[in-house]
């Protein structure tokens, strides 16, 4: 089963070394949190497990970690920038278990099967996700399971209102609107694992939460702002001098700290069943 290749969307974010960089920081909160979706999903010692959209390879690294020098772990990404990169830290860590694969996420196919599929902000950049799933449950084995981690950015806020935080949530949540990316897709991922077939998904939900002095929470998603940032000019979301790259995180940062305020993050979601 192969999804065309033209029912992906662009990846709005693109692959530019500022994007590399805002992954690597994003990973740095989120990868706690996809770990225990990981862990609570099954996987562990001596796994073969395929990661799909591995990017910089922050997922398979963590799964790498939980199967151990036994196991193996194959990420799979269309992007050769951020393949060569993720080459390059696995070699760095010393992680012998992990190979990676330029393709498209249509164009999978391999000689052996897999004990459980990965993915994390996958399936949002996809206008229908049931196709991939479908094929991705093609390339496991029976009783192999398929877990999921995918954001749904409805809960954002601040506390006291921060209105330059919230501000740039809702320009980021627009701007992936009109370029077809579903921001919400980790609330849907119960009725889209049904709807490719699959069995009704056990799920969980965390979110980062910080104040002015918790400067990586401000990052996580000022970041996307400022990769963002011609988009959403081009786009007439915001203009340049509204969005001000160069100062946002810093006028977020002194906000909150004047209004003493609390942001919450997107809605970290993930949801696993066997196939």
């Amino acid at each position: 089963m192969v999804m065309p290749d033209h029912e992906a969307n662009a990846y709005v974010l693109g692959h530019s070394d500022r994007e590399l960089e805002r992954l690597r920081r994003q990973a740095q909160l989120i990868d706690p949190i996809t770990r225990q979706f990981l862990i609570e999903a099954g996987i562990g010692p001596g796994m073969r497990v395929l990661d799909i959209g591995s990017g910089a390879g922050d997922v398979a690294f963590l799964a790498a970690n939980l199967v151990g020098p036994t196991g193996q772990v194959v990420g799979v990404d269309r992007s050769a920038a951020a393949l060569a990169l993720a080459r390059i830290r696995a070699e760095r860590q010393s992680l012998a278990n992990v190979t990676f694969v330029e393709s498209e996420l249509s164009a999978m196919g391999f000689d052996q099967p897999f004990d459980a599929a990965t993915g994390r902000y996958v399936l949002c950049f996809l206008p229908d996700p049931a196709p991939l799933l479908r094929l991705i449950a093609s390339l496991v084995r029976p009783g192999s399971v398929i877990v999921f981690h995918e954001p749904d950015r409805e809960q954002m806020r601040s506390y006291p209102p921060a209105p330059i935080y919230d501000r740039a949530c809702q320009w980021n949540s627009e701007t992936y609107r009109r370029t077809g990316v579903d921001a919400r897709t980790g609330i849907k991922l119960y009725s889209k694992f049904l709807e490719a077939g699959l069995s009704a998904p056990t799920m969980r939900m965390h979110a980062i939460i910080g104040g002015a002095n918790a400067l990586d929470e401000v990052h996580l998603d000022a970041d996307q702002t400022i990769v963002l940032a011609a988009e959403i000019e081009r786009l007439g979301i915001a203009t340049k001098d509204e969005i001000g790259v160069e100062t946002l995180v810093e006028r977020i940062t002194q906000e909150m700290a004047a209004n003493q305020s609390v942001i919450i993050g997107r809605a970290e979601i993930g949801a696993w069943s066997r196939v």
